[in-house]
């Protein structure tokens, strides 16, 4: 007799040998037993998990000499035929080769003729999905009412192109995946059959690389055999079929939590120069650390888990937490599905192991926070010893041996600072001088030992502590420079003016295509104020620390660094156009500024509505602003210019303005 492959010899005859699929088996069985048969079923399911199988069964089972039974026999001359494939009205159709509307039309011409010698003319149509519309149209009327005697059995592996209309018409079932526990015990049984010894791990695997589809188990089952020597073991599997086995991931991985990257670099090469390939490699890694964080969830089962608890490594498993071991596992799952686009596969597997090694270093972004919720719950907690909130912290972080103090100043704030002493006391001071007590553990910083009160500081001189009227001053200027430069110029975040606008920005010449004056689509707000005007205006008192509506004393220099604070979080194009803003000069309702050029008074021009709101809810008062241009020549010489010829040719092709020597 001829060699049969395991697949083939162990196809299952009966409804009870049917793995993994008992409802299909018991409904079908009770149908068949009650005589409630339908005339068409509809078999869906993932490919070897006996969808085909299970047609021939009810074939036999309807068409047995004995039947319709749920158990045929197997013996009568109907059941061997449909056994072998040769029955006449049993008919197996192809649905990937057969799937024109001819097909289906010779269909229907046959089944207006009885079976032979049998009850039914039962028609399997596997891969049924693959038929055409046309030919899903045309076997419509006939699988709605076909003849008593035919009966309609399809099979396919993708159920959603199967048409709605084809669906109800059918008794559906669906087949599962079978699970590794059976396909194991089949295997088993089919190496004792065999007179041939397997190990369990060998079959575990086999079973578990199988994905649930006893066809591609019995496959590989007779590959293995067939270089095992009757002896079916792990290591022979992993040798002939380059896998990297547990107790090569267990190394690599221990090198990798021990950082130790020329080892792990080594490991590498040997693995691939003993044939490993590298898409190997990281599918391995990648169901290593998958098993590691299903561990570290609590899963003991060997099934998930691919291997005993025991035969991972203790040391992995202690090194690394789970969200660091999920962090792994991202790696490789991102490497596999790159690594085909990648200049070298192995640079990539490189690559990934030399991260894996400083993996212990990760912190997840919801670790960061709850290490800052933590911190800023601290700083809340001793701030509440004072009379008022934490405003800011500056200094140096100084060692935990020294004790933290919170000066509190008479504009509602408080700063940070540390003094010498022991870790279980601190020296802090209230508005009033007298000393509180803070909890241990804040940051200590580098600050005052003891903040003076306002009128301590006038007797010390002006600039003794900067810190009563709310906190230190921006980098940018102090409460006293009178002639401040703007911060430096953040070029990649200014806001271009519009399209409409034309002029002399800092020396670069632009044209406008348009006709429309420019000085027709000069803004409102802010306007510029001649000289003439200026001299006839009545003076202010100007304030270079004024008093906000609620009370709080703020310096020029801090107002301009909370409202750059602001609108660098909500508008950094605003941002970037106030620093082109030079000396800012305050009276009771307004602010008076300047710029340099007419490109920046476009640029701030464009958000002004934006400062403006910004500033008046920080001074909690309506602020108007006023802005005005020192270079005056330079606004003088603003006008319509006649474009070049050349110029208005590339000006057309663009259909865009050159602004700044910029498209």
């Amino acid at each position: 007799m001829s060699y049969e492959v395991t697949a083939t010899r162990r196809r299952p005859q009966q409804f009870e040998n049917l793995v993994g699929q008992e409802f299909v088996s018991a409904t079908l069985s009770n149908s068949i037993k009650s005589g409630k048969i339908a005339h068409a079923y509809l078999f869906s399911g993932p490919r070897g998990c006996g969808k085909t199988s299970t047609a021939r069964i009810l074939a036999k089972a309807l068409n047995c000499q004995n039947g319709p039974t749920a158990t045929p026999c197997g013996e009568c001359s109907n059941c061997k035929e449909i056994t072998k494939g040769s029955s006449l009205d049993v008919i197996e159709i192809d649905g990937a080769s057969n799937t024109s509307v001819e097909n289906i039309r010779r269909i229907k011409d046959e089944v207006l003729f009885p079976p032979s010698n049998s009850k039914y003319k039962i028609y399997i149509i596997d891969e049924v999905h693959m038929l055409s519309i046309s030919a899903f149209n045309a076997l419509l009327k006939t699988i709605e009412e076909p003849p008593a005697h035919v009966i309609f059995i399809f099979a396919t592996t993708e159920l959603q192109k199967v048409p709605a209309t084809i669906k109800s018409r059918c008794q559906q079932f669906n087949f599962r995946l079978v699970s590794i526990d059976k396909v194991k015990q089949c295997l088993a049984e089919a190496a004792a059959e065999l007179g041939i010894q397997a190990d369990d791990e060998a079959l575990f695997w086999i079973a578990r690389e199988s994905t649930g589809s006893m066809r591609d188990a019995y496959t590989l089952f007779d590959q293995v055999v067939a270089f095992s020597d009757n002896h079916i073991t792990y290591e022979k599997i992993r040798d002939k079929l380059g896998l990297v086995g547990i107790e090569r991931l267990n190394s690599i991985f221990e090198a990798c939590v021990s950082k130790n990257t020329v080892q792990v670099t080594d490991l590498l090469d040997e693995f691939i120069q003993n044939g490993v390939p590298v898409e190997q490699l990281v599918s391995n890694s990648a169901d290593y650390l998958r098993s590691l964080l299903l561990i570290k969830s609590g899963v003991q089962k060997e099934s998930l888990l691919g291997n005993k608890v025991e035969r991972f490594s203790s040391n992995v498993l202690n090194a690394w937490n789970t969200v660091q071991i999920e962090r792994g596992l991202s790696i490789f799952l991102n490497l596999y599905r790159d690594i085909r686009y990648s200049l070298s596969q192995r640079y990539e597997l490189e690559l990934a192991f030399s991260r894996i090694c400083f993996l212990s270093e990760y912190v997840s972004a919801s670790e960061v926070k709850k290490a800052i919720d933590a911190a800023q719950a601290l700083l809340l907690k001793g701030a509440e010893a004072g009379t008022g909130a934490v405003t800011q912290i500056t200094g140096n972080v100084q060692p935990a041996s020294t004790s933290p103090a919170i000066n509190t100043n008479s504009g509602g704030g408080a700063s940070i600072n540390s003094s010498a002493g022991s870790a279980s006391q601190s020296n802090t001071f209230t508005s009033d001088g007298n000393q509180i007590h803070i909890p241990n553990g804040l940051p200590r910083l580098s600050m005052l030992n003891k903040q003076e009160t306002p009128e301590e500081e006038d007797s010390q001189g002006e600039n003794s502590s900067p810190f009563y009227n709310g906190g230190s001053l921006p980098p940018e200027q102090s409460a006293n420079d009178s002639n401040v430069q703007s911060i430096q110029e953040w070029s990649n975040m200014d806001a271009p003016p519009d399209d409409d606008y034309s002029g002399d920005y800092d020396g670069y010449e632009s044209y406008d295509s348009s006709e429309e004056d420019w000085s027709e689509s000069q803004p409102e707000e802010p306007q510029y104020i001649p000289e003439e005007q200026e001299e006839k205006t009545a003076p202010v008192q100007l304030q270079d620390i004024f008093t906000t509506a609620d009370g709080t004393r703020l310096s020029i220099a801090q107002l301009r660094g909370n409202v750059m604070a602001a609108l660098s979080v909500n508008d950094s194009f605003a941002a970037s156009a106030l620093e082109k803003t030079r000396e800012w000069k305050i009276t009771n309702d307004s602010l008076e500024t300047s710029v340099e050029n007419s490109y920046d008074f476009e640029l701030v021009n464009k958000k002004l509505s934006v400062i403006t709101e910004e500033v008046s809810k920080i001074c909690g008062q309506p602020i108007k602003i006023n802005i005005k241009i020192e270079d005056k020549k330079n606004l003088e010489n603003i006008g319509h210019t006649e474009l070049p010829v050349p110029v208005k040719i590339l000006v057309n092709a663009f259909k865009g303005t050159v602004i700044a020597g910029k498209m």
